[in-house]
């Protein structure tokens, strides 16, 4: 992991941080990466973070926790990488319930690490991302996979009671019309459901 994105939500005209001297005196997430060896692209822009995205390896993501999920959707749409929590007094000055708030992030990384800290949240980040994509990947086939039997069920079910067969027999007609049609049993499964809920008055 060596070229990071630091993320920072826009700051609105007019308006300031609360302590400038406070976060002058704190190192800039990307001034501290680029000590440690990283190459670092930092926005508040959109349109740029979007265009770029794919260059990154992570993105650090320097806000307060609030605004996070949003931009996890964001990247989680554009391309799911390491996410990191730039973790500072600024950006941790949020309510012990913002802490409640589901947020996709792969670790944090705070002004105080050293080089190797940094190195090592990194590597752990990674590693926590990728079993979060495997973890959400094996629910999302198993959703699947729990949606396709509630529809061959029903066509079971509307199976047995329209033709008077016992449940093996209405899985095996399913079975066979899917190999007779070359398609998967769930499609046999729901064009039957749909037929007979349109034949319902």
């Amino acid at each position: 992991m060596r070229f990071l994105m630091v993320i920072r939500e826009a700051v609105l005209p007019g308006s300031a941080p609360a302590d400038p001297l406070k976060s002058l005196a704190l190192a800039e997430p990307e001034a501290l990466l680029k000590t440690s060896g990283y190459q670092v692209l930092a926005s508040c822009q959109e349109p740029l973070i979007r265009k770029r995205i794919k260059e990154v390896d992570a993105a650090v993501l320097d806000m307060p926790i609030e605004g996070i999920q949003h931009w996890g959707a964001l990247l989680l749409k554009w391309r799911p990488l390491p996410l990191l929590w730039w973790c500072s007094p600024d950006t941790a000055s949020s309510s012990l319930e913002a802490c409640e708030t589901e947020v996709p992030v792969d670790g944090l990384l705070s002004p105080s690490m050293t080089a190797s800290e940094l190195h090592w949240a990194l590597h752990f980040s990674a590693k926590h991302f990728f079993e979060r994509r495997t973890w959400q990947d094996e629910r999302a086939q198993l959703v699947s996979r729990l949606e396709e039997r509630k529809w061959i069920d029903m066509a079971k079910s509307i199976l047995c009671d329209v033709n008077k067969v016992s449940e093996a027999e209405a899985y095996d007609l399913l079975r066979k019309r899917a190999m007779n049609e070359r398609k998967r049993m769930v499609d046999v499964a729901t064009s039957v459901v749909k037929a007979h809920q349109q034949l319902k008055f």
